[in-house]
């Protein structure tokens, strides 16, 4: 693996670790507003990365298919949101303000199952990186070195503030400064791994690329719709997650565009 793609790999987990050290720095807990306009910052990328990383790049590489080149993206899209929902299913977590936990019943503090939630929101951040750069590494012409780190950049932003969101929460309710940052940074741990082995795994599967492009925007709108806007909306209406969420997608637009 050469330091292009190693750094490219690293640089999101980077974001994750920098935004849990927040934690050190504010000596309170993210307010109700800053956490929507944060998480509608978060679900923009995600969106723009799925549609102009992902998406578009997994329809050209199946332009021969002529009128039948949206066929594979849907195929791996479906694919996508069904391996999230079945991860969302069978590992037990609790998304933030909730008071419920989701999957199965399992005798984890409420912590636990709140670092379990950003880990399964991370996982298909991981994978779309890798696939990128999996793609770049087969030779495609449709996936450059640009676009890639493009993509690694625009994870990285959103997850800075997604390492505070967990770190500082964990600390509000107890735990201490360190334990929370660590909680924050393990949560991200997850993406560089991922994405790893997801290089590894396309290596295999060169032919199917289309289908893994779209696999991971897939999974990665899963988060968005599942997750983010129900907590970007939240609660006493305001427009700031809204407003937030175009700013997000704007940005990873104008990224991809402008390094792809």
């Amino acid at each position: 693996m050469n330091a292009d793609v190693l750094s490219g790999l690293l640089i999101p987990f980077a974001g994750t670790a920098l935004g849990a050290a927040m934690v050190f720095l504010m000596k309170k807990d993210l307010g109700v507003m800053v956490r929507r306009a944060l998480t509608g910052f978060a679900g923009g990328v995600m969106v723009a990365a799925s549609i102009w990383s992902l998406i578009i790049p997994a329809m050209d590489q199946s332009e021969s298919m002529g009128k039948l080149s949206f066929l594979p993206a849907c195929i791996g899209f479906w694919i996508g949101i069904l391996f999230l929902l079945f991860l969302d299913s069978v590992i037990p977590h609790l998304h933030m303000n909730a008071e419920k936990a989701e999957g199965p019943h399992a005798k984890l503090t409420k912590s636990t199952m709140m670092v379990l939630a950003v880990t399964l929101h991370n996982i298909p951040e991981g994978m779309a990186v890798g696939v990128v750069y999996a793609g770049m590494i087969s030779g495609s012409t449709t996936i450059t070195a640009g676009g890639a780190m493009a993509l690694a950049l625009g994870i990285a932003i959103q997850n800075f503030p997604e390492g505070a969101i967990i770190s500082m929460p964990l600390c509000a309710n107890g735990r201490s400064k360190g334990r929370a940052f660590l909680d924050g940074v393990l949560s991200g741990a997850v993406e560089p791994v991922g994405a790893a082995l997801t290089i590894v795994a396309a290596g295999f599967f060169i032919p199917a690329m289309p289908y893994l492009l779209s696999f991971a925007a897939g999974a990665m709108i899963y988060v968005v719709v599942e997750e983010l806007i129900p907590e970007m909306s939240e609660g006493e209406h305001s427009n700031i997650g809204v407003i937030m969420f175009a700013v997000g997608f704007t940005l990873m637009m104008a990224l991809d565009v402008a390094l792809g």
